[in-house]
């Protein structure tokens, strides 16, 4: 079965107030969000939402925090085909730069330079083509911390398309562990690692958060990427220490700029320091050292 849009209009300030709550509200079950502008002289916002499965509990919940809000409306329903959308979007992308890196997919091979660190994606229904602000942050911030602190033992958590991971492999020739929740977006990670030739260092396991064997085996890391959630990262501060070696560094995204002071706070609360935040379109990623 596809996927599921609830959608609904409204003007932009109950546009942006309903994607605020709904942003909080689903956090933890992972649902997209988007806003779009239909007219901007008649003040027509679009807000979506989209879900797998059952959407009844979803449409329900969705629509008692819109009574709550004091803004009850007209929710639609669209079911989308059963489409691989990252495959068919990625075939329009351009390739993205971030420092030596270069994200392209299979159509873009001739645009490679000398000097590159490229890394083809290979379209898959997974996150992390490069193109968005989270993934492009993180790349430009692992240049800078590899570059500098020449880790050996990296976990990539939450990989999604593995391109953290095979960026990390590439630059610095040294072990990755790549996990993600979602045993499809392992798949398109290990499936990835070997297109890139880094499948030799490339581990793909899936796995909750922290929850598996091999985080004790292959502990302790001395630089771990996130590129998840601002919830998400919050609570899992206190493993990020424990499976950390002192003096290790994180560096986390999928933050929204409102969103990092309350980052940083969790994670100093567990003995880490801010070293710096990079911003780029309204999402940031943070480096830390503990």
């Amino acid at each position: 079965m596809g996927q599921t849009r609830l959608y609904l209009i409204a003007s932009k300030a109950e546009a942006d107030r309903i994607f605020g709550v709904l942003e909080t509200v689903f956090e933890d079950d992972g649902l997209p969000l988007a806003v779009l502008e239909l007219d901007e002289e008649r003040d027509l916002h679009e807000v979506s939402l989209y879900a797998d499965g059952d959407i009844e509990p979803v449409e329900a919940r969705l629509k008692a925090e819109l009574t709550a809000l004091g803004l009850a409306r007209t929710v639609e329903r669209e079911v989308l085909p059963d489409v691989d959308w990252v495959a068919r979007s990625l075939e329009g992308l351009k390739p993205v730069r971030a420092g030596r890196f270069l994200v392209h997919g299979a159509h873009d091979r001739q645009k490679r330079h000398a000097g590159d660190i490229a890394i083809e994606i290979e379209a898959g229904l997974a996150f992390g083509t490069g193109h968005h602000g989270t993934t492009a942050g993180c790349l430009a911030m692992l240049e800078r911390v590899a570059i500098r602190e020449k880790p050996r033992n990296a976990l990539d958590l939450g990989t999604g398309s593995a391109v953290l991971a095979i960026a990390l492999a590439r630059l610095a020739h040294i072990p990755v562990l790549a996990t993600d929740i979602d045993p499809v977006a392992v798949d398109v990670a290990a499936a990835n690692a070997r297109l890139n030739h880094v499948s030799s260092l490339v581990e793909t396991v899936t796995a909750p958060g922290f929850h598996h064997p091999i985080f004790t085996a292959r502990a302790p890391f001395d630089l771990i990427v996130a590129n998840i959630l601002a919830r998400p990262l919050m609570k899992l501060a206190p493993e990020m220490a424990k499976y950390l070696t002192p003096g290790g560094s994180i560096v986390l995204s999928g933050i929204l700029d409102r969103q990092r002071d309350a980052v940083v706070a969790a994670y100093t609360g567990q003995q880490f320091r801010h070293v710096r935040t990079t911003h780029r379109e309204g999402w940031v990623t943070i480096h830390m050292k503990r």
